[in-house]
């Protein structure tokens, strides 16, 4: 016959561990749970840091332009640059972009990179297609004919 002390403890012993099971589930429940919300705390947080970043660089930018156009003071016009209305006029007036490289006094592959986006224009190029902007098919096609 076995011993009641050793059957008594074997018991205790199970549900012992069936207690310490069930108590380490919930906490395991409860782990994933906290580790899920600090992963999307810091997705945030970082998206914040990235946003604040950017704001902080345009910010500078623009003290920078302002204080640019400050000193200039010659009353000249900001021009703006848009991809779509550079190869929409190009389009328009029918000409190749080696064309009207030369018109604004770039290279045609100038021309393709500022319409597709991965290239602006400096200040002066900015000019120079301003100009061009003002023209027709006939002035270009005699500013053409005569270079």
């Amino acid at each position: 016959m076995p011993n009641i002390a050793s059957i008594l403890k074997s018991e205790i012993s199970r549900v012992a561990r069936k207690e310490v099971r069930a108590e380490i589930e919930t906490l395991k429940k409860a782990s994933v749970h906290h580790r899920t919300a600090i992963a999307a705390l810091r997705r945030q947080v970082s998206a914040l840091e990235k946003e604040l970043r950017n704001v902080a660089k345009g910010s500078a930018r623009s003290a920078r332009a302002s204080s640019a156009s400050d000193e200039s003071g010659d009353g000249e016009t900001k021009r703006r640059f848009s991809a779509g209305r550079l190869a929409s006029h190009r389009t328009k007036l029918g000409i190749s972009a080696a064309s009207y490289g030369k018109l604004v006094g770039v290279s045609g592959q100038t021309i393709y990179h500022w319409e597709q986006g991965k290239a602006r224009p400096r200040a002066a190029q900015l000019e120079s297609l301003a100009s061009v902007r003002g023209l027709g098919k006939v002035e270009v096609a005699q500013r053409l004919g005569t270079e």
